[in-house]
């Protein structure tokens, strides 16, 4: 007798045809964790650079406020300073 091949699906052919699905799903799913790390990650970086340019800013005006503070403090002290070399007034009199 002559041993007639196989219809339909065989083991073998169901086996291959599961461990094809498990790889693709498998890929897909790795696929999508990265995306969604990048994802994640490039909105932690915008929210980074926007603090940074927010910070840089701010440092900005900190400096230009020092550095008025540091002109009337000069001016300050060249009043003062005027003041000090000025001749002494008489005991009874004022200073004018």
């Amino acid at each position: 007798m002559k041993r007639r091949p196989p219809r339909g699906i065989t083991g073998g052919t169901l086996a291959i045809a599961l461990i094809a699905m498990t790889i693709v799903v498998m890929l897909a799913l790795v696929k999508v964790y990265l995306s969604n790390r990048i994802y994640s990650e490039s909105r932690t970086i915008n929210n980074l650079s926007t603090e940074v340019a927010a910070l840089k800013e701010e440092n900005s005006l900190l400096k230009l406020h020092v550095q008025k503070l540091k002109y009337k403090i000069n001016i300050a002290d060249t009043l003062f300073s005027l003041d000090d070399d000025a001749p002494e007034a008489p005991k009874g009199e004022a200073r004018q």
